[in-house]
């Protein structure tokens, strides 16, 4: 859906002359309205994610994902609303007036080090969602043209798997499309996305009631405790919008309201991932795959749906990819554009996703290593350091809590996600 559109720390050119307090992202030459901000958000957070749900509820129950989920949901809203607060804080008294982007609030808060955390983080999600999106790319397209599970191993020419042979098809397509220099000429790829995903996620919705209304397959409300991480991780990978909180904030015409719209957009859309991650499960049972799509048999329905969501994913990856760019060649070529060095970082990602065999694993991986640290770790630090003379002891502890929760999650998320890649899949 513009996939994870919401880790970007920019949506228009950088200056010139870029120093480590430039902001990324200009003042916006419009103010959006309610509804516009309302459709931005949901862009915004609305992300591949959402296609690893039901594999999720089959690992954690459909009970305790729905809880998880709602959870995460609402931990997520509140941290995204301490960056705003902080913002607001930082602009006002102390003279910051060009806090428009994740990264020049840690700049603000932390100078190059809070900056440099970001950047690190944002290239690290940004990457990770783009290597999600050949994986499941690389599947999807196994599953429908190939259709045996043993597509995934069985060799082209001793050394190419069809998987391999798919993803590194899509590499000269993406060089081409990565090299475009501004995210201006790429506004019609991310519109042509978001209508054809949400076009796809409606039909799979229809076609997960009529399997379960005609199969009813047993289903399990409460998995085991070890897998809450693993659940979490997807979780936030799903929800992971922070990075675009502030500049969306920026460009509402009423900021006041900005809160309001923000909360009934994590509402909506927390209906319709629980919505989509249910019926995805009670559709197919234990026997729901990491990619839900690949559950469908063949079909003119079930391929167009297939296919219909890779090409999204196809051109979305260069979007997705800007950000990175932004911030490497800020660093490396002082904000000049570099085609080789988007190549390369090109290049690193599709080596990457030809080493990791199962979606929702790398998901959680992804959820559970980055996206906490960037939706709950670092705006609950932030928080806690610009207003630790204002808060209370009970805001001092509540901001302590979900730092440590962070870090507990992204500890233990990550080293239960890795196990699942590297287990044997049945």
């Amino acid at each position: 859906m513009g996939f994870d559109e919401e880790a970007s720390t920019s949506s228009h050119r950088l200056p010139p002359f870029p120093r480590e307090d430039t902001p990324l992202i200009g003042k916006p030459k419009s103010l959006s309205s309610l509804s516009k901000t309302f459709a931005n958000v949901f862009i915004a957070i609305v992300g591949a994610g959402v296609l690893g749900l039901p594999y999720t509820f089959k690992k954690t129950g459909w009970v305790m994902g729905s809880i998880m989920l709602f959870s995460v949901a609402a931990l997520t809203y509140y941290c995204m609303m301490l960056l705003v607060l902080t913002r607001r804080r930082l602009e006002t008294p102390h003279g910051f007036s060009k806090i428009a982007s994740f990264g020049d609030l840690g700049f603000a808060v932390c100078g190059s080090i809070g900056r440099l955390s970001v950047d690190v983080m944002i290239v690290l999600a940004q990457a990770g969602f783009c290597i999600s999106y050949l994986i499941f790319i690389g599947n999807t397209l196994v599953n429908v043209f190939n259709n045996s599970e043993e597509s995934y191993s069985h060799k082209i020419l001793g050394f190419l798997t069809p998987k391999s042979l798919y993803i590194w098809g899509c590499f000269p397509f993406q060089l081409g499309l990565n090299s475009i220099p501004t995210l201006t000429h790429l506004a019609p790829l991310s519109i042509f996305a978001d209508v054809v995903d949400l076009g796809a996620m409606g039909v799979v919705m229809v076609e997960d009631v009529m399997i379960f209304l005609e199969q009813r397959p047993v289903l399990k409300a409460f998995g085991d405790l070890s897998v809450i991480s693993y659940g979490i991780g997807v979780a936030v990978y799903a929800f992971e919008g922070v990075g675009m909180i502030l500049p969306l904030e920026s460009e509402a015409k009423d900021q006041d309201k900005f809160g309001k719209v923000l909360g009934w957009c994590m509402v909506f859309i927390s209906l319709i991932y629980g919505g989509f991650g249910a019926l995805g499960y009670f559709a197919f049972g234990e026997e729901t795959k990491d990619i839900i799509t690949t559950n469908f048999g063949a079909g003119l329905v079930s391929t167009l749906v297939q296919m219909g969501l890779c090409i999204n994913l196809f051109f979305t990856f260069p979007l997705m990819m800007n950000p990175v760019y932004e911030v490497v060649e800020r660093r490396v070529c002082d904000s000049r554009y570099c085609m080789w060095l988007r190549w390369l970082v090109v290049f690193g990602v599709s080596l990457v996703a030809l080493s990791v065999p199962n979606f929702a694993d790398f998901l959680s991986l992804v959820g559970s290593s980055v996206c906490v640290v960037l939706g709950f770790v670092l705006p609950a630090l932030f928080h806690l350091l610009v207003f630790r003379r204002e808060l209370g002891w009970k805001g001092i502890a509540l901001d302590g809590v979900i730092v440590v929760f962070g870090v507990i999650i992204g500890i233990s998320g990550t080293w239960s996600s890795l196990l699942e890649i590297m287990a044997p899949k049945a």
